[in-house]
């Protein structure tokens, strides 16, 4: 989720987002490394988009918080849609990190998921802009996998886990590792439907889910995973 400002005079379109981290495997340096990675990652294209016909750039703006204290009171009354909230775990149920919706400000990340160029922060972060899986997973023939392509994905031989692997089979498929950020997915973001006020709008929604620690959660009372992994 973030919010959205036009520029008429530098023809930029700016949507900013401040991360918010917690849990027992969140660190000041994880955090970091996640905001570093969906700011330079969705950077990275130099965005564009058309409004009335004029060119705007896109740039992301992306700021972030180690937030060990916050409670849930604070995230299920939280108005501020720059804010996204993200709990951090060695441990999560279905062994993978997710985000709560299409058009989200929360989740829950699985620590193994966030090593240094694992792309999965950018990758989450589109789904809390409203970006969804592709419906086509066999991109074969294509190149460079989009951000948006999940674990599964069928790629050209030089993005899977094992290059000399058939397709389909165990490594024969897309690593993350590869994805990027296309000018494709800054068009997904449908930027100009945007119903702006004072030159500002929103991209995405509250969810402001408050998500306690799996390992402390019985499972009578543990909801079931978003798929948005």
């Amino acid at each position: 989720m973030g919010e959205v400002e036009l520029s008429f005079e530098k023809k930029l379109v700016v949507v900013s987002s401040h991360l918010l981290t917690y849990g027992s495997a969140a660190t000041e340096e994880l955090t970091e490394q996640i905001r570093c990675e969906i700011e330079t990652m969705w950077n990275e294209p130099q965005g564009r988009v058309l409004l009335d016909n004029v060119a705007y750039a896109v740039q992301f703006r992306i700021t972030a918080e180690l937030k060990t204290s916050v409670t849930e009171l604070e995230v299920l009354q939280n108005t501020d849609p720059r804010n996204n909230y993200f709990r951090i775990e060695n441990f999560v149920h279905g062994r993978i990190s997710f985000v709560d919706g299409l058009g989200c400000n929360t989740g829950y990340f699985l620590l193994e998921n966030l090593y240094k160029g694992s792309t999965t922060a950018a990758h989450e972060y589109g789904h809390t802009l409203g970006l969804d899986h592709p419906k086509n997973l066999d991109i074969r023939g294509q190149g460079v996998p989009g951000i948006m392509y999940p674990r599964g994905t069928l790629v050209d031989a030089p993005y899977q886990y094992d290059p000399s692997k058939p397709a389909g089979v165990n490594g024969g498929t897309m690593h993350p590792m590869y994805r990027k950020v296309k000018q494709e997915d800054i068009a997904n973001l449908n930027l100009h439907r945007l119903s702006f006020k004072s030159q500002k709008a929103v991209v995405g929604d509250f969810t402001n889910v408050y998500h306690w620690n799996h390992h402390e959660e019985g499972p009578e009372n543990l909801p079931l995973p978003p798929v948005f992994g």
